[in-house]
């Protein structure tokens, strides 16, 4: 783990499941604590837990072409959080090769114009953000690449190059179904047998190890951008 000092800022930990019991909520927790003994303050913002709204209304864009419109109270207290964080670590399962409607809910919500983009000098400028999906695609399946590069277009390219980011990294972690899947060359769902036992601890631990080697690799980063 890169070892950073008491003053190394704060991160905020996005967290985009409906299940407390869920891999992702697993893995968000995880991410915590692999933050805060880096030295890193951590918020912990679980979308569904705090009753996130994802549909987007009248009072979050009033009047959309004014950049310095009142947002919603709500959206506003949103933004704080994302301002007051030098590291944004959002942690989700991956749906139909995108993220799931409360974290692009978040996004269309909080990451709002006049806020993230569509000003000269882009209020999330220095922030670094990890995007990290998990999916039950196998690791060996031809799809994995397709949808790594998509994840990677979508949210690198077109959400924080967007609003100005300083640096965004996309991870995938896939083989997070205890049940492997995948589809054959006539577009059928192949579904494996469950795993259980020590197979199952043995597929987890791995599981959490590369998730940890991802978290560890985002903050070495860090460390050499200074």
């Amino acid at each position: 783990m890169p070892h950073l000092d008491s003053t190394a800022g704060t991160a905020l930990v996005v967290m985009a499941h409906h299940r407390a019991d869920s891999l992702t909520a697993h893995t968000a927790r995880r991410t915590v604590a692999l933050l805060e003994s880096a030295g890193y303050d951590v918020d912990l913002l679980d979308l569904h837990a705090e009753g996130f709204d994802p549909r987007m209304n009248a009072a979050d864009q009033p009047d959309w072409g004014d950049r310095d419109k009142p947002y919603s109270d709500e959206v506003r207290a949103h933004m704080r959080r994302i301002l007051d964080a030098d590291l944004v670590v959002a942690v989700f399962p991956v749906y139909w090769q995108s993220v799931p409607a409360l974290l692009k809910g978040w996004i269309d919500r909080v990451w709002n114009y006049g806020f993230a983009y569509g000003r000269s000098k882009p209020r999330l400028a220095g922030k670094r953000m990890l995007w990290l999906g998990l999916a039950g695609v196998t690791s060996d399946d031809p799809v994995t690449e397709g949808m790594r590069a998509v994840l990677e277009t979508n949210l690198s390219e077109g959400i924080a190059y967007y609003c100005g980011l300083a640096y965004s990294s996309v991870a995938l972690l896939p083989d997070a179904e205890e049940r492997p899947q995948r589809l054959d060359a006539e577009g059928n769902l192949l579904v494996g047998e469950a795993v259980a036992g020590a197979e199952r601890e043995a597929q987890y631990a791995e599981f959490d190890r590369r998730a940890t080697n991802v978290v560890e690799r985002f903050l070495a980063a860090q460390l050499v951008a200074g």
